[in-house]
């Protein structure tokens, strides 16, 4: 039988991609990037690119020879060590976005910010909706020193939660911890390596410069054999040209330039290509995520991604709203379905409102069904009857359908049931259960889910090892003991 035909987008024509790499090159060999770690300037210079004031100039063969060894696919296993997710082709795989501040409280309707019961539930809720197939540390908890914010958003996620997971380090001495961490969920480093629990975030800082810090992560992941995720940021109009075009050039440099750091640390070693790309509101000097100039930067750089072989990632199906209202379903919905569309592998941003500074569990739980919908889509129309003519003389000389032995069969693959959020109830029906709306309903069906569920808690070896590691890095910043959870 023959396989459904796969819809898609793409937006560049396709003789594009080839020159945007060609031009992209030609910005590292002609003016270069600024390396502002030593280790990896180092590690340039003695490849033979060339230092110019600040800067320093790859050279082609550099390039070339980085997208040689670099892998076509990247593959996830959960913590118990079962595959989840393949980063490859046109596979499509959502996670929430990250990393927000704020928590929309849905008792005051306001933001506040982030406590440790917050990225528990978080973890809790995605750990039970099947269409994020990863998790991430999406929010900040206040309740810890900012010194150790990025492995303690970590240690949360692995504590209460199954799945592989998104993060990164905020401080060069956070990878240390936070791959301790992974090593005691898996058993051991080669373990890790061999099947990896996490993606760390790598951003370049536009235009065209790595910091320290995020030079030291693309370093760590590489020589760890842990999968790097390049979230290169161009703000077009701020930070990056205006046109969209030459914003997607300056993407490809600055990713391109972290692929040779990466693969001159250790050739071979998993990296995607990713952004977090936008267009800057000229207006309310704002960086608006779900603007459709937005979705299409990130739609050029996964074609560009697509054209080198690499997993591609996105920074999609997410608002600037500051509530789970229209605006906020619109720019999601958009957000998701072209998305997947474009055969994004990674797609980050489900919950976020506010431009990434605010998380809601509530829009976590409405933009889930969104990406379901998304994942529908490209799944396509598949011919799954042999015989189309007998079904239709039976179907006629039955007058049945609902007890069809066909619908039987089928109708659990064909069509989808969506979550109690999603109305389809009539008017009657839906006035007589209080007349509530999306958001409404999102707020019951959350407390319900974390009344009901209790996610994945890491069984008590780990568990206690996890505390271990956490405490002591606590410990050195003056606390004595780990925040209360919030839940028994």
């Amino acid at each position: 039988m023959n396989p459904a035909y796969r819809p898609f987008v793409r937006v560049l024509d396709p003789a594009e991609p080839p020159r945007i790499v060609e031009e992209a090159i030609a910005v590292l060999e002609n003016i270069g990037v600024r390396v502002d770690n030593e280790a990896g300037r180092t590690l340039l210079l003695d490849a033979r690119a060339a230092a110019g004031g600040d800067r320093v100039r790859i050279p082609e063969t550099l390039v070339r020879h980085a997208l040689a060894t670099v892998p076509h696919e990247i593959h996830l296993f959960d913590r118990d060590g079962s595959p989840v997710a393949e980063l490859s082709g046109e596979r499509v795989h959502f996670d929430p976005g990250s990393a927000a501040i704020h928590v929309l409280d849905p008792r005051t309707g306001k933001r506040r910010e982030a406590v440790t019961a917050d990225v528990v539930d978080l973890v809790r809720l995605v750990d039970g909706l099947p269409h994020y197939a990863i998790q991430s540390t999406a929010l900040l908890a206040s309740d810890v020193p900012p010194e150790v914010a990025d492995r303690y958003r970590l240690y949360l996620a692995l504590r209460n939660g199954r799945k592989p997971i998104v993060t990164g380090t905020f401080r060069t001495d956070g990878f240390a911890p936070m791959r301790g961490m992974l090593v005691a969920a898996r058993g051991g480093a080669s373990s890790l390596a061999e099947r990896p629990l996490a993606v760390f975030d790598c951003c370049p800082s536009p235009p065209l410069a790595w910091s320290d810090l995020t030079c030291q992560a693309l370093l760590d992941c590489a020589r760890a054999g842990i999968p790097a995720n390049l979230i290169s940021m161009p703000l077009a109009g701020a930070t990056a040209p205006v046109t969209l075009r030459e914003s997607v050039v300056q993407h490809a440099a600055e990713n391109l330039s972290g692929i040779v750091i990466h693969q001159l640390a250790a050739p071979g070693a998993p990296i995607s290509w990713g952004g977090a790309p936008a267009a800057f509101d000229m207006r309310h000097g704002t960086t608006p995520m779900g603007s459709m100039e937005t979705v299409l930067l990130n739609l050029a750089n996964a074609q560009v991604g697509k054209h080198l072989g690499l997993p591609v990632h996105g920074y999609l199906a997410l608002s600037d709203a500051k509530t789970p209202d229209y605006q906020a379903g619109m720019e999601t919905g958009m957000g998701a379905v072209l998305a997947a569309l474009a055969g994004i592998n990674l797609v980050s941003g489900p919950g976020i409102l506010d431009y990434i500074l605010t998380q809601s569990l509530e829009k976590l739980l409405l933009d889930h069904e969104a990406c379901g919908m998304a994942l529908r889509l490209v799944r396509g129309v598949v011919p799954r009857t042999a015989d189309s003519l007998a079904l239709f003389a039976d179907l006629v000389r039955t007058g049945e359908f609902l007890s069809h032995p066909h619908t039987r069969a089928n109708w659990k693959t064909e069509l989808t049931v969506p979550s109690a959020v999603i109305d389809r109830d009539t008017w009657a029906d839906w006035e007589a259960k209080g007349a509530k709306d999306a958001a409404a309903r999102a707020r019951e069906e959350v407390a319900r889910r974390l009344a009901k569920e209790s996610g994945s808690p890491a069984p008590d070896p780990l568990a206690a090892e996890l505390d271990r590691i956490m405490l002591a890095e606590v410990s050195r910043f003056g606390m004595t003991r780990l925040p209360e959870t919030g839940r028994g």
